[in-house]
Parts: C-alpha cells; sequence; structure tokens
C-alpha cells in the first residue's frame, strides 16, 4: 500500500537570494544561522552581504541557539491573505533570541490565547516543500513565566 501524497503547500515561498542562501540551507537542515561581526561579535537579523557595522567589518555565519522569548505580538483572526483563511486564528510574533537579533515568526504549539510576551520559545522547523524549510517557534518547555489569569 502506498502512502499518500502529501498536499501542496499553495502560500507564498521565501526565494533565497545569494546573501539569504545560507539561512535557508541551514532551516532545510533544521539548524538556525545567523550572521556575525567579525568586528563586534553581533549577531546580525536579517541576512545581509554588507555589515551595518562599516566597510572594514566582515560577517560570517554562525549557528545560534535556537532559543529566545516573544518581545512582541498579535493574532491574526482574520487571514492577511486569502492562503491563511484555514489558518486563523495564527499567531505573528517578535521573537527576541537569546544571542540578541529579532526575528518575526510564527508561533506554534500552543493556542494563541496561551502566547505572552516574554514567553521562552525555541525555534520550530516546518518542512513544507522538499527544497523549503520555515523558520517558526513554539513555547519552550520548562520554566518561564505564565500569562496573568
Amino acid at each position: 500500500m502506498t502512502e499518500p501524497a502529501a498536499a501542496a503547500y499553495l502560500k507564498p515561498l521565501p526565494e533565497p537570494t545569494p546573501a539569504t542562501k545560507p539561512f535557508w540551507d541551514a532551516a532545510r537542515e533544521h539548524r538556525l544561522l545567523l550572521q556575525r561581526s567579525k568586528q563586534t561579535g553581533q549577531f546580525l537579523y536579517y541576512p545581509r552581504e554588507v555589515s551595518p557595522f562599516g566597510p572594514q567589518d566582515e560577517l560570517e555565519w554562525a549557528e545560534v541557539s535556537g532559543r529566545g522569548s516573544v518581545y512582541s505580538f498579535t493574532v491574526a483572526r482574520r487571514p492577511t491573505a486569502p492562503q491563511w483563511a484555514d489558518d486563523v486564528p495564527y499567531v505573528i510574533a517578535i521573537v527576541e533570541l537569546e544571542e540578541g537579533p529579532h526575528l518575526t515568526a510564527n508561533i506554534v504549539g500552543c493556542p494563541p490565547g496561551a502566547v505572552f510576551i516574554g514567553q521562552p520559545v525555541v525555534a520550530s522547523f516546518e518542512d513544507v516543500t522538499p527544497e523549503v524549510t520555515l523558520v517558526q517557534f513554539r513555547p519552550a518547555t520548562g520554566g518561564g513565566s505564565t500569562p496573568a489569569p
């Protein structure tokens, strides 16, 4: 007996550029890779070709923990585009990584009403096509506080 074919992913997909390709390649391997300034040691996000710390600085790619906390979020109760109509409600968040950068991503793995500012989260990877894996975040297990009643 054969397994049913996976449903086609019908939402917009990232289109990697030379500057973002290492990020997306690592995501496909379920790793979170960000750029770091060789001059300052600071991690950066979004990927770029030129360092914001000056023309003498070089950027290198380094793996990060994937741990962070919810910096801000909103619950989309109406779809932000027609492709997300079946997903509402869903959480769009800004996650502050332990290493410093902020990433915009969905919070998955819990009801939208359970998400709160400061909530510990960890990177989660969703393989949506054989070529593309999306980076999302889910609540970290253990530790952290809970939302106020």
